[in-house]
C-alpha cells in the first residue's frame, strides 16, 4: 500500500508539471513567475562584473559551512642576532584590536599583556607597537570566575588557580628559558579569516578563553624583542587548536613553513598543509609537549654512536618539536659524539676554534661545500634531512675569516629540542587527528596546497599571507558531488518503494 500512495503523489506531481508545459506562453497557470534577465541579452557586460556577482553568490551559499582553514600571517625569523623568534597576529575583543603573539608549539595557553600590568615593556626593539588587552572596553568579554566549569576543568590539570579574594581564575606559567607570566582568564571573541575554498575567504568569529597577563619575569619583561604575548598551539583543552577543533570550527591539525632566509616570515595554517614528499612520524601518546620517537642522528652517512635510549621519553627526557624555542637542544650524552663527527668531517678545510665554550669553525668558503648532511632518524622511517645552515650558527669574522659555529646546545638534562634553526624551511605538520608530525624541505616564500577536507584529498592553494587562485571550482565540485549522491539515494528510496 505505501508503493501505491507514492506512485499516486508522483503522478500528481507530473501531471501538474505536464499541465504547466502544454499551457503555452500565453496560458501559464495562476502561481507562476516570470523570469528577467539581469543583464541585457545585446548589452556588454564586463568580466569583473561577472566574477563579482559569483562570488557573492558563492559566499551566500556557503554561509552554513561548518568550518573551514584558518590562515594567520607570520613575521620575524630564526637568526638570533635580528629576530630570534616567529609571530603572528590576532584580533581580539569588540571592537576587535590586533595583538602580536609568538607561535610556540611547547606551550598551550594564548596570553595577551593586560592593560593593568605594570612591569611590561612598553615598547618594543621589533619595531611593532605594543597593545595592551582591556576587558572593560570589549563589550564580548566576560572574565572566568572560579565557579565556572572552565575553570574547574583548568585548575585539574594544575594549569589555574583560583584567587578566593578576587574570584578570578588565575594562572602562573613558567618556560623552559627561566621566563614567566601571571595573569588571570578570560572569555573574549577571536576573529579570524576562515578559508573556505579558492579566492573565498569569510570573515569569522568565535569565543575563546584566553589568559590576560598582568605580571610577567625574565626576558618577557626585556623590550629589545618584546611583543604582546604568546600563542600555544600545545595538545591540551586549552590551546586554541583544541578549543576550535572541538568545535568543528577548523581542523584537528595545522602546519607552518617558517622561512629562514632574508626577513624571515612564512605560513601559519590552522589546517593540513599538502606535499607528496612530506614524511611523517607518531607522536609519543601522553605527553605534555610534541615528543617524537628520535632513534638516531647519521653525520655524511655514518650513524653517530649513540645509545638510542639516550633520546627515549621517559620522566623528563625526551626529544620535542618547539617552535618557540630558537635554538636546537641534544642531550648531554649525544652532544659530544655529534660535534666530533662534524669536526672530523671538515677537519681538512676548516680551522678549529672555541668562541665562549661554544665549539665553532673558521670557514673561508661556503659551508655548503664543507660541512656534511645531518640526518635525525625518526620512527617510522622518517628522517629529517639537516643541511649546514641548519645546526650551525654564523658568529661573526675572526682574522677574516667567517666563524660558524655548532648551533646546537648542550642540555644537561636529558631532553633534545628542535627549535627553529632545524625547523625553518620546512613544513611542518601537526596532525593531532591521527597523532604524528610531518615535514618535508621545503621554500617557505612559496605557496602552499591545504587540505579543505583533512585528509579526505580536496585542497586549496593558499599563498604566504592569504589565498591564491580565482576559481572556487574545487570547493563547488565537492559540493556538486555531494548533491548529486543525495539525489542517487532519492531515486534508490523511490525504486525500492515500488517493489515492496
Amino acid at each position: 500500500m505505501s508503493g501505491m500512495k507514492l506512485l499516486t503523489v508522483v503522478l500528481v506531481v507530473a501531471a501538474a508539471a505536464a499541465s504547466v508545459v502544454d499551457a503555452g506562453a500565453e496560458k501559464f497557470p495562476a502561481g507562476v513567475l516570470s523570469l528577467e534577465r539581469i543583464f541585457p541579452v545585446n548589452g556588454k557586460v564586463e568580466l569583473e562584473e561577472l566574477r563579482a556577482r559569483d562570488k557573492a553568490r558563492h559566499a551566500r551559499m556557503l554561509q552554513s559551512f561548518g568550518g573551514g582553514i584558518v590562515d594567520f600571517p607570520v613575521v620575524g625569523s630564526s637568526d638570533p642576532y635580528l629576530v630570534g623568534l616567529y609571530f603572528t597576529k590576532v584580533r581580539l575583543g569588540t571592537p576587535p584590536r590586533e595583538y602580536n603573539v609568538q607561535i610556540d608549539t611547547g606551550s598551550d595557553i594564548l596570553w595577551v599583556t593586560c592593560s593593568s600590568c605594570d612591569d611590561c615593556p612598553r615598547t618594543s626593539g621589533l619595531g611593532v607597537e605594543l597593545n595592551f588587552y582591556d576587558a572593560t572596553v570589549s563589550s564580548t568579554a566576560s572574565p572566568i570566575s572560579c565557579a565556572d566549569q572552565v575553570c574547574a576543568s583548568i585548575v585539574q590539570t594544575a594549569s589555574a588557580e583560583c584567587s578566593t579574594e578576587t574570584n578570578q581564575c588565575g594562572y602562573t606559567f613558567q618556560y623552559g628559558d627561566g621566563s614567566g607570566t601571571t595573569g588571570h582568564y578570560v572569555a573574549d571573541l577571536l576573529y579570524f579569516d576562515t578559508v573556505l575554498g579558492t579566492s573565498l575567504i569569510a570573515n569569522s568569529s568565535a569565543p575563546i578563553v584566553f589568559g590576560c597577563s598582568t605580571s610577567q619575569s625574565g626576558d618577557l619583561t626585556k623590550t629589545d624583542r618584546a611583543i604582546d604575548g604568546i600563542f600555544g598551539f600545545g595538545q591540551q583543552g586549552l590551546s586554541v587548536i583544541s578549543q576550535l577543533s572541538s568545535r568543528g570550527i577548523t581542523p584537528k591539525v595545522f602546519s607552518h613553513c617558517l622561512k629562514g632566509e632574508g626577513n624571515g616570515g612564512g605560513i601559519l595554517v590552522l589546517g593540513e598543509i599538502l606535499d607528496p614528499r612530506i614524511v611523517y612520524s607518531p607522536l609519543v601518546p601522553s605527553q605534555a609537549h610534541y615528543n617524537v620517537y628520535l632513534q638516531s642522528i647519521a653525520v655524511n652517512g655514518q650513524l653517530v654512536p649513540v645509545d638510542p635510549s639516550v633520546f627515549a621519553t621517559s620522566g623528563n627526557r625526551g626529544t620535542i618539536v618547539d617552535s618557540g624555542t630558537t635554538l636546537s637542544y641534544i642531550a648531554a650524552e649525544a652532544y659530544d659524539p655529534f660535534v666530533s663527527a662534524i669536526a672530523a668531517a671538515v677537519s681538512q678545510s676548516t680551522r678549529p676554534i672555541i668562541s665562549r665554550t661554544k665549539p665553532c669553525f673558521l670557514v673561508s668558503s661556503s659551508i655548503a661545500e664543507i660541512f656534511p648532511p645531518v640526518s635525525l632518524n625518526f620512527d617510522g622511517g622518517a628522517s629529517m634531512a639537516l643541511r649546514p645552515a641548519d645546526y650551525l650558527v654564523h658568529m661573526g669574522f675572526v682574522e677574516g675569516a667567517a666563524m660558524w659555529c655548532i648551533g646546537f646546545e648542550k642540555q644537561d638534562q636529558g631532553v633534545t629540542i628542535l627549535g627553529d634553526l632545524v625547523l625553518k624551511d620546512k613544513i611542518i605538520v601537526y596532525d593531532l587527528a591521527r597523532q604524528r608530525i610531518g615535514w618535508t624541505d621545503y621554500d617557505c616564500s612559496s605557496s602552499v596546497n591545504v587540505s579543505i577536507t583533512s585528509g579526505k584529498g580536496e585542497f586549496i592553494n593558499a599563498g604566504q599571507l592569504s589565498v591564491n587562485g580565482a576559481s572556487g571550482c574545487v570547493m563547488f565540485s565537492l559540493q556538486h558531488t555531494r548533491a548529486s549522491a543525495l539525489l542517487l539515494l532519492v531515486v534508490l528510496m523511490i525504486g525500492s518503494s515500488f517493489l515492496t
